[in-house]
């Protein structure tokens, strides 16, 4: 009885450690791919630790050209131009991202329910997604982790 007592205790234990104690941005970063050799720091710090950029820093915040943004890890395209809007956060945000460009993880490290989003492609964070009352959804992104490339018109 005692044993299986003991035996029982132990599988609590190591079940907590696993679940809890274990970090999940370990395991996730497993799946992340540095492409891009040439990333800075901050970006890397970004995109690899899920950090976030200092608000009203990016250049994106004011970019009007009609093109499409892409990772800056991986190239991948994830925005038109189209789907931007200045919702007065200090980050890019988006209304919508092109179909599969994105997968998502329920993200609580502020204490709260929050949607973050990476790279479909290569793993890497890019920002999270909100209720917004202008629209649907809003993707507000870290610019350091875009690159705007315009339409060739």
């Amino acid at each position: 009885m005692i044993k299986k007592k003991r035996n029982f205790l132990n599988l609590i234990g190591l079940s907590f450690l696993i679940s809890f104690l274990l970090p999940y941005k370990l395991l996730y970063s497993a799946t992340k791919k540095i492409i891009n050799q040439n990333l800075t720091d901050e970006q890397k710090e970004i995109m690899l630790n899920e950090a976030t950029e200092r608000p009203y820093t990016s250049a994106l915040n004011h970019e009007k050209r009609s093109g499409f943004f892409h990772c800056a890890n991986c190239g991948a395209k994830l925005f038109s131009s189209k789907a931007k809007f200045d919702s007065g956060t200090g980050w890019p945000s988006f209304t919508e991202s092109l179909p599969g460009a994105f997968k998502t993880k329920i993200d609580y490290s502020l204490g709260m329910k929050r949607i973050e989003y990476h790279c479909a492609n290569c793993g890497v964070h890019h920002g999270h997604v909100f209720a917004n009352g202008l629209s649907k959804k809003r993707f507000c992104n870290n610019g350091l982790c875009l690159i705007f490339k315009p339409d060739n018109n």
